[in-house]
């Protein structure tokens, strides 16, 4: 369907900014020209006191917080090699992958988004120079793709709970990414990276630009990026030949309805003229061969078809994989535009104005399209259809109702795959004055800014379910309506539709969701009074806040009439927040025994939400030097979230539900489950009859697919989530005499984090889990379990839908210690020539000691430690780097560990757990090189031994793709060129 063109005042608001930013631009170059001709300085890039993680550097501020801080510094970005924040990010062991290149399909695509700690990508605040970012969906998740890398200065990531300090969402931490603040001429930066199959090209090329002008008075900041990665599929990896092994095949299969089921005799009949002795169930799928005989799905008795790449047979039985078919990364094109401006108007008063703006288009190829699943979209066939098979129609004369249409599924293999093209348009204005307030010290700063979020979502080869059902009910098998009709049954058949028909089954569906943010905030920083251990310091600030949110989707997604796309349904909503905070540094002891310096820093904040009422926060750092070398640290938080528009107003809204395949997987109630099969397998099947598979098929009952639908909808009576936080820590910078460890600093923090009242969807696969008594907390096999109310069946027993409630729903903890170790020493120190520069080695390491999840109030406490899933949760992991210096050249190698773990199901389905994961360790080289003091060059190697992707056994798609390396060894090149 096509739309009218929107008329968008942002973009009417945005013209003269642009305008005035292509002049400021003009400035900058006039600028550098007019000072080309005069002695030009040692470095046009202001020296910035720079704080890194690779142990290139000494002075950090990581060593002197007294909040566990972690920064990474742009050199550390470039030598990475990725085009995106988030890939360089996940390297560090504090995060957990969320949204990544392999993310993608219905609504989530180009989205790049952070997790610390694993508690969740809308559980950390994103900041760039200490300002909310524009949200990028309703449910709270930043887009850190609208922060162009090649302004990015510095990562602060602060872990633990600071909404104290910073506002709601910032229960597991903040990312504050810094922009450039002094560069001063012009900055060309360009890479190139592909893997060694030449199939996953990045591209990465951006200008940045800085000048003063008016005397020194202003200056300016412009830069524009572009980035482009090229899609890779699963067909070109063979390690996903058989990811996610679906029972939806291009044969077209016949699905037995168990109140109308064929004779045993019939199917005896004809499977014993194929040859085929053992007994084929009558409530077995049977499929089509392109010679007009029938096959078993389960146990491909009489199967004619291929086995290859496109269909397989997987314990036993035909499946088509889906990984093969669709996108293992997507494709992605970005282009960034980033320009600040500040101008000095008294020496007490500055003012500050920024735009940013981001258009990211991702395009996502989900693999062919299969027939709806789900509530009432499913299809059914008329005996009436001349197409369907003379020995199928002698099965289905045998049923009682023997004029009954039947129910079917297939994978449209004659119709190209569904492709999601999605684009964000992202466009943020800020502006504000900062100034000196004549009284001791203080500062203060004022601002407003205001952003907006477009995205979005072009649906390509939309098959309808009301358009095939039209061509299967129709006379001579829909040829009237298209050239040729449509004949669904086996694979040559399937694969030769029309062009007259795709167009006919086929549309283009278009949606589309808004994101609002308004902010202001006025602060006030400074010297209070003086304190015999120095100056006591305070910052107040109050805010305002609010978000609106409106989501239109196609309508034939809402009427649920596109195959395999679950319906999601129009919606909006808005909320607002009015904050004031406080916050001190108490110097209690300087210069004391055992106490060069001891501070506490109390904080307090007050918000009050449209929505969720009052809330308070609170936290008390304190750090204490008992001697210069030795810091300790420590504090602790209470933080809050309150519930976001998606949580209170979202609409229902689709999407799967992803169990795997028997034995280890599968639909619970699958007679080739393990849990079938096993001690419990009696009551197992007693409320499967109960909750809707009828007892004349529970013994044979199989699930077709490996997936259903899940609908979630919002909650206007959610409370916020309260999270208590503790941290103690010790810094160590010595300074030994000795060359070999004059350079050796380190640091230890605990952090203990406890959310309640989390604030989540039922997870859907834990309600089948409970409900099922998978995971032990049914052990009655009852019925009327509050998980059981929540799945739904269809008259032939399938499971058509669970359904997933946004709730207040239980706890989630966790526990462990960061250790970080810098070394650096020059070769020297060792018998060699200092001429042979120095060697350098940075560790970090993130110890889980408990990772707990507790479902529902009074459900038992679930410890997920050393677990993987759909995430990694290792009792520990490491980044480590060993780094060569001499002269102006550098070598790096980066070691990235991640250990065994068991698979989820040891906890959730004890009975019937899948294999674990083994250990995985991948190694990435790289080397910098200062042609000059204006030309620098970079290349690297990631993935250096080729290490394939760690296979993870309980998970359909054969491993995690966000965590586990799935293009294999590539390089990169680049080149920086400042003039």
């Amino acid at each position: 369907m096509k739309r009218k063109p929107r008329s968008n005042v942002w973009i009417n608001l945005s013209k003269p900014l642009a305008y005035g930013s292509a002049v400021g631009f003009s400035t900058i170059l006039s600028a550098h020209a007019q000072t080309a001709a005069d002695p030009a300085p040692a470095d046009v890039e202001a020296k910035v006191a720079t704080v890194v993680v690779t142990g290139s550097k000494i002075a950090r501020r990581d060593y002197a917080s007294p909040s566990p801080i972690v920064t990474t510094a742009k050199e550390v970005l470039q030598e990475s090699g990725n085009i995106t924040l988030e890939a360089t990010l996940n390297q560090m062991p504090q995060f957990t992958p969320s949204g990544t290149a392999s993310t993608g399909g219905q609504g989530v695509g180009a989205r790049a988004t952070l997790d610390l700690r694993g508690l969740g990508d809308n559980r950390n605040l994103i900041l760039l120079d200490g300002r909310r970012l524009p949200l990028s969906s309703a449910f709270g998740q930043v887009d850190i793709n609208t922060v162009p890398q090649a302004i990015v200065d510095g990562i602060e990531t602060i872990s633990g709970g600071a909404s104290a300090v910073y506002g709601s969402d910032a229960m597991s931490g903040v990312v504050n990414f810094k922009s450039l603040r002094k560069l001063k001429g012009v900055v060309l930066d360009v890479q190139y990276g592909n893997s060694q199959k030449n199939d996953a090209r990045r591209l990465s090329p951006s200008i940045t630009a800085g000048t003063e002008f008016a005397e020194g008075k202003g200056y300016a900041l412009f830069s524009v990026s572009y980035d482009e990665r090229e899609r890779l599929t699963g067909a070109q990896r063979p390690f996903f030949n058989l990811g996610v092994p679906s029972g939806f095949i291009g044969t077209s299969t016949y699905l037995p309805n168990a109140s109308n089921l064929p004779t045993q005799a019939a199917l005896n009949s004809v499977f014993s003229r194929y040859g085929v002795t053992a007994t084929v169930p009558r409530t077995n799928n049977l499929g089509f061969n392109d010679n007009g005989t029938l096959f078993s799905q389960t146990g491909a008795l009489n199967y004619l078809g291929p086995v290859n790449q496109s269909y397989a047979i997987v314990g036993g039985n035909v499946r088509m994989p889906v990984s093969v078919q669709s996108d293992l990364i997507n494709g992605m094109r970005r282009e960034n535009f980033f320009n600040k401006v500040e101008y000095r108007f008294t020496p007490d008063l500055t003012g500050y104005a920024q735009v940013l703006h981001t258009h990211s288009v991702t395009k996502t190829n989900t693999g062919a399209t299969l027939t709806q699943f789900g509530l009432g979209g499913n299809t059914t066939i008329p005996l009436s259809n001349p197409f369907i098979p003379a020995d199928l129609r002698t099965i289905l004369a045998s049923r009682p109702d023997a004029g009954a249409p039947f129910l079917w599924n297939t994978r449209f293999v004659g119709i190209p795959n569904r492709v999601f093209n999605e684009g964000y348009n992202t466009d943020q204005l800020l502006v504000g004055l900062r100034g000196n307030i004549p009284y001791k010290d203080w500062t203060w700063d004022a601002y407003v800014s205001a952003d907006r979020s477009v995205h979005d979502q072009i649906l390509h080869n939309a098959i309808l379910s009301s358009r095939v059902q039209e061509l299967l009910n129709a006379p001579g098998g829909g040829t009237g309506l298209c050239a040729g009709g449509y004949n669904p049954f086996g694979i040559g058949n399937n694969t030769r539709i029309s062009e007259a028909c795709r167009n006919f089954m086929t549309t283009t569906a278009a949606s589309t969701e808004n994101l609002t943010q308004r902010v202001a905030e006025a602060s006030v920083q400074g010297a209070l009074f003086d304190l015999p251990a120095g100056e006591l310091q305070f910052s107040a600030s109050v805010n305002y806040r609010k978000n609106t949110y409106s989501y239109l989707p196609d309508s034939q997604l809402a009427a649920q009439n596109i195959e395999a796309v679950i319906a999601s349904q129009r919606s909006s909503g808005a909320t607002s927040v009015k904050e004031a905070a406080l916050e001190l540094r108490i110097p209690l002891l300087r210069d004391a025994p055992f106490a060069k310096t001891l501070a506490v820093s109390p904080g307090a904040r007050i918000s009050d939400y449209d929505i969720s009422g009052i809330a308070k926060t609170w936290k008390v750092d304190a750090e204490w030097s008992p001697i210069h070398s030795v810091m300790v640290r420590g504090g602790v938080q209470h933080s809050i979230r309150a519930p976001n528009i998606g949580e209170l107003f979202s609409a229902a809204n689709g999407n799967q539900v992803q169990f795997g395949s028997p034995p280890n997987g599968g639909e619970p109630c699958d007679s080739r489950t393990a849990a079938r099969l096993g001690g419990g397998g009696a009551q197992l099947r007693a409320l499967c009859i109960a909750t809707g598979v009828p007892a004349s098929v529970v013994d044979a009952y199989t699930f077709p697919t490996v997936a259903t639908s899940t609908l979630s909808s919002g909650n206007p009576n959610l409370t916020p989530e309260s999270a208590d936080t503790q941290t103690l820590g010790v810094v160590w910078t010595p300074q030994f005499a000795s060359p070999l460890f004059s350079q050796v600093f380190a640091s230890v923090d605990f952090y203990k984090i406890k959310i309640e009242d989390t604030i989540s969807a039922v997870p859907a696969a834990s309600a089948l889990n409970k409900c099922y008594n998978l995971d032990g907390s049914n052990p009655t096999y009852s019925a009327t379990n509050p998980f059981c109310l929540l799945v739904s069946r269809d008259s032939n027993g399938l499971l058509t839908q669970v359904a997933a409630p946004y709730l207040n729903l239980g706890q989630l903890k966790t526990s462990g210690v960061d250790v970080q170790v810098d070394w650096r020493f020059k070769l020297g120190a060792i018998g060699l020539s200092d001429a042979w520069g120095t060697f350098g080695v940075n560790s970090a390491v993130s110890v889980v000691n408990s990772y707990q999840s507790q479902a529902l109030p009074g459900d038992a406490i679930q410890e997920f430690k050393g677990t993987v899933g759909t995430v990694i949760r290792p009792t520990w992991q490491s980044t480590t780097t060993f780094r060569h210096e001499v002269g102006a050249a550098s070598v790096s190698l980066r070691w990235r560990h991640i250990p065994a773990m068991k698979d989820i199901t040891a906890v959730t389905r004890p009975a019937s757990p899948a294999a674990g994961v083994e250990k995985y360790d991948i190694f990435d080289l790289g080397v910098r090189y200062a042609l000059n003091k204006n030309i620098d060059l970079r290349a690297g190697i990631t993935n250096l031994f080729n290490r394939d992707p760690a296979v993870v056994p309980g998970n359909q798609n054969l491993t995690i793709a966000s965590t586990y390396d799935i293009v294999g060894r590539s390089y990169y090149v680049g080149v920086r060129t400042k003039f």
